[in-house]
């Protein structure tokens, strides 16, 4: 379905090419978002104006949102029947990408919570793997869907999945851990946000491997079937 939408968007014919621009450059800024709001939350200290610019990009993905619902909607309304199921998709995909933004802004203003770095502790070195994961799957995601990879998407989803469950386990350990309520709060919820980012990035990423009424699903055997090809 995304390979049909992109081939749709580089045609440069139809009206639905006007989502492109804009569905390109919401995805990108809400990647920028998650990278420099990743970046804030392991300072010791941040600039509250570096606060508000995570805030102020999270109104324009979010005024981006509206206008490319605004334009599938009207689509939807005139369209021929093939084009639908492209209106429909790019309805998901926007939400998707507009949660991204909410959640960086989430994680940069987790990172005003503290002021003092973070504990020098295996827990710690742990989160950041998770964000060091997280980060590289950001900068992925736009790349993959703009080549249309359907063999690195697959594997990304593998990848994705493990890092959602090593969140949890995280939150799991930290529970038990005997550092300060304060120092507690801050790490819970960073493996909370880096989670839900994550979680977005896969539903993004669906829109290459299933079918439009699987959007957001992983079906456990279409991914093995996917691997086993890549290993053949």
């Amino acid at each position: 379905m995304w390979k049909e939408l992109l081939s749709i968007f580089r045609g440069g014919h139809r009206p639905i090419d006007e989502l492109s621009q804009q569905f390109k450059q919401m995805l990108r800024l809400a990647q920028e978002m998650v990278l420099e709001a990743s970046r804030m939350y392991w300072e010791p200290t941040v600039d509250e104006a570096r606060i508000q610019d995570i805030r102020a990009k999270d109104v324009q993905v979010n005024k981006l949102e509206r206008e490319i619902r605004k334009r599938a909607a009207t689509h939807l309304t005139m369209a021929a029947r093939h084009d639908v199921p492209y209106a429909l998709l790019m309805m998901s995909l926007v939400k998707d990408v507009e949660r991204l933004g909410d959640y960086a802004k989430n994680l940069a203003e987790a990172a005003s919570l503290v002021s003092e770095p973070l504990p020098d502790h295996p827990l710690t070195d742990e989160l950041r793997q998770i964000r060091d994961s997280v980060e590289n799957f950001t900068r992925e995601t736009a790349d993959v869907l703009e080549a249309s990879d359907v063999r690195r998407a697959t594997q990304l989803t593998t990848e994705g999945r493990t890092v959602a469950k090593r969140c949890d386990q995280f939150v799991a350990k930290l529970a038990q851990s005997d550092f300060k309520p304060s120092t507690v709060v801050k790490l819970t919820l960073g493996a909370r946000y880096y989670k839900r980012i994550d979680a977005h990035l896969l539903n993004l990423l669906s829109s290459l491997i299933m079918p439009l009424h699987k959007l957001d699903y992983f079906d456990e055997d279409f991914l093995d079937k996917q691997r086993n090809a890549d290993q053949g």
